[in-house]
């Protein structure tokens, strides 16, 4: 309950969660509520304005209706970001995890790989990737995780050097234990406060990754679409005055993205230790 109430007194962590949870209620049983055509074009109910035959967002270029829309790639968006980062937060906690309890030579190694890895800008990875594979959500998921899991890996390892010389785990290798089983069993559960807030900032970073490759048109083709693909498609028909296409996606990215860091801010003062009181 201690944790809870910590949490709870940040206020705009409550928010966040708030509206993360809408936002997952929104994007799953909104399609149930508002069901809509999101394979088959009407070009016939082409830029519609919003409020205009039953369409409360208006509709797109190509006859969508744009809440209909937006809730299908919000689903994309948020299975991708959540599950790519995921991945790149197991990846991460188990090289920096492994690299910080064995150090020396392989410590070296690992995180000059680490290093070499961040001086790579991600998008760079991600834009050269869509050109030789077709876009995927289960490929984003893999590329994403793959190309995230670099800051993870060195807040773990930091976190591991400390925990590598305290008495339990000490003891452990002293009776005998697996590196194996130190490793998962004493350091990866003491990183898990490091491990927890940085996972919603892998998640909120990965959302943006989606959508940037979506808005520069590389992302996944259609009839699939995401949060990024929405804006790109708005951009043509920007100087139309047709805000109702820019406007939804461009605040719902903004709207998690700005969620995930508060809840982000919120678990690191539940798992700050210099900050709780005896």
């Amino acid at each position: 309950m201690t944790a809870l109430r910590r949490f709870a007194a940040n206020r705009l962590a409550v928010v966040g969660l708030v509206v993360l949870v809408a936002a997952v209620l929104f994007v799953v049983l909104g399609p149930m509520i508002h069901p809509t055509e999101q394979v088959r074009t009407a070009l016939d109910e082409a830029n519609l304005r919003p409020g205009v035959d039953g369409h409360p967002l208006g509709t797109d270029a190509l006859g969508y209706d744009v809440l209909g829309r937006l809730m299908i790639a919000g689903r994309t968006s948020l299975l991708v970001g959540i599950l790519a980062g995921i991945l790149a937060t197991v990846i991460g906690t188990l090289w920096g995890a492994v690299a910080g309890y064995v150090g020396g030579v392989v410590d070296s190694i690992m995180m000059r790989i680490v290093d070499a890895g961040i001086a790579i800008p991600a998008i760079f990875l991600l834009l050269v990737l869509s050109t030789i594979v077709r876009p995927s959500e289960g490929m984003m998921i893999l590329v994403i995780g793959l190309v995230s899991w670099l800051v993870p890996a060195r807040l773990v390892r930091a976190e591991s050097l400390s925990v590598k010389t305290r008495d339990y785990v000490v003891a452990a290798r002293a009776m005998g234990g697996s590196h194996t089983r130190i490793v998962l069993r004493h350091i990866v559960p003491n990183t898990v406060g490091t491990v927890v807030v940085n996972a919603t900032f892998q998640v909120a970073d990965a959302i943006l990754l989606v959508a940037y490759v979506s808005f520069l048109g590389m992302g996944l083709q259609p009839p699939a679409t995401d949060w990024g693909a929405m804006l790109n498609s708005g951009l043509s028909l920007i100087y139309q005055n047709a805000w109702w296409l820019i406007l939804p996606p461009g605040i719902a990215i903004v709207l998690v993205v700005c969620a995930l860091n508060f809840i982000g801010d919120g678990l690191r003062d539940v798992f700050d230790v210099k900050g709780k009181t005896a």
